[in-house]
């Protein structure tokens, strides 16, 4: 049954139809959990449907099960590269690259990443201070309690480059909530 569903998928994702292949593999990893290649193949679809963070998580949960997948090195570089972690990115592509020395597309995008954190670490230069010292703000936040708390933060007026994590849904409720309550105790 499990082949049977994983061969659909495939014939999903030749078609174009890839979210379909994706709910059949999502099928066939329900009866075959322990298959490194159907979690490495729905990370290829959901590449494709731009679903960036399901497609390392499926990496990911493909190398656990098997370290020598290739493929699954692949996928994982591709996708962070397309969520713009590059550091990460280079990681997996380095090991892919090992396991598969022949292989032209790990160089190609190793070179992508290289070149893409050279241009982030330049941006951070520019943003610092003459003496080399990132720039800072103070701000006050107000705690729960009646007191109020000092920090630094770095400056990020005018910053170009773009936070290396993505608030879930859930995360931006719990953010919008906690101003929430900071509006309500002033």
């Amino acid at each position: 049954m499990a082949t049977n569903l994983a061969e659909m998928a495939r014939e999903a994702f030749v078609d174009d139809n890839f979210e379909l292949a994706v709910d059949l593999y999502t099928q066939s990893i329900k009866l075959n959990p322990r298959n490194a290649d159907l979690f490495a193949e729905r990370a290829q679809a959901n590449i494709k449907l731009g679903n960036f963070t399901e497609a390392v998580g499926d990496a990911n949960k493909a190398i656990e099960l098997d370290r020598s997948l290739v493929k699954a090195y692949l996928r994982k570089g591709i996708a962070c590269v397309k969520l713009e972690e590059y550091h990460t990115a280079k990681a997996a592509l380095e090991i892919g690259a090992s396991l598969a020395q022949s292989d032209s597309r790990f160089a190609k995008l190793i070179s992508e990443c290289d070149q893409q954190i050279a241009e982030e670490t330049m941006a951070l230069k520019k943003q610092s201070t003459p003496n080399g010292q990132a720039s800072t703000t103070n701000v006050s936040v107000e705690s729960l309690g009646d007191s109020k708390e000092r920090c630094t933060l770095p400056n990020q007026v005018g910053m170009t480059s773009k936070p290396k994590f993505r608030l879930l849904p859930h995360s931006l409720f719990i953010l919008q909530l906690s101003f929430w309550f900071a509006q309500v105790l002033k």
